[in-house]
């Protein structure tokens, strides 16, 4: 058995995004943009990765100050109390080639615990110029924001609701190995 390796999410050239559809006939996109996270694999084998992450919820970026504290508050993310959206992996399943798998864990989102299935697409590793060891991943899912508590909404005149109920997950995460 090889020794756990850790690796480290690189803030600096990661992204953690959503979208959701306004009025029903457009999205908006928004990020967190304080997050952490740690992976350990077995040697290099991200097969085995064993993923922990974190992101906190007041740190939402839609481009909209309205929006943000609206989305910070009780109808949608309650920051206050629940300062903290995690993840924590299950099992990572091989697909159809050998860079895309399905990641399976456990979304935390104002202390609701529910399964979650995402898309990975693992890009590889490479070495940067000072020597450091980097993985590349793109991250892809989609859930239902009132499986989470997230439920707010307002009814349109016209028909249909302000906000939809799915959210679209993208991520682009690039780790670092940890020396020693």
């Amino acid at each position: 058995m090889s020794a756990k390796t850790k690796w480290v999410i690189d803030p600096s050239h990661s992204e953690i995004a959503f979208k959701v559809k306004h009025l029903m006939i457009s999205n908006v996109k928004g990020l967190f943009s304080e997050f952490t996270a740690e992976v350990l694999t077995d040697g290099d084998d991200f097969s085995t990765a064993e993923i922990s992450f974190s992101m906190n919820s007041a740190s939402i970026n839609t481009g909209n100050a309205d929006r943000d504290a609206h989305l910070r508050s009780a109808d949608f993310f309650d920051a206050e109390n629940f300062g903290t959206i995690s993840f924590t992996s299950g099992s990572l399943v091989a697909g159809g080639s050998s860079d895309e798998y399905t990641l399976n864990g456990n979304l935390s989102i104002k202390g609701v615990e529910k399964p979650v299935s995402l898309s990975v697409e693992f890009g590889g590793t490479k070495a940067d110029p000072w020597g450091n060891e980097k993985a590349g991943f793109s991250i892809e899912g989609k859930i239902n924001r009132k499986d989470w508590g997230l439920s707010w909404n307002a009814a349109l005149e016209t028909g249909g609701v302000l906000i939809a109920e799915e959210v679209k997950i993208s991520c682009e995460i690039e780790l670092s190995k940890v020396k020693g």
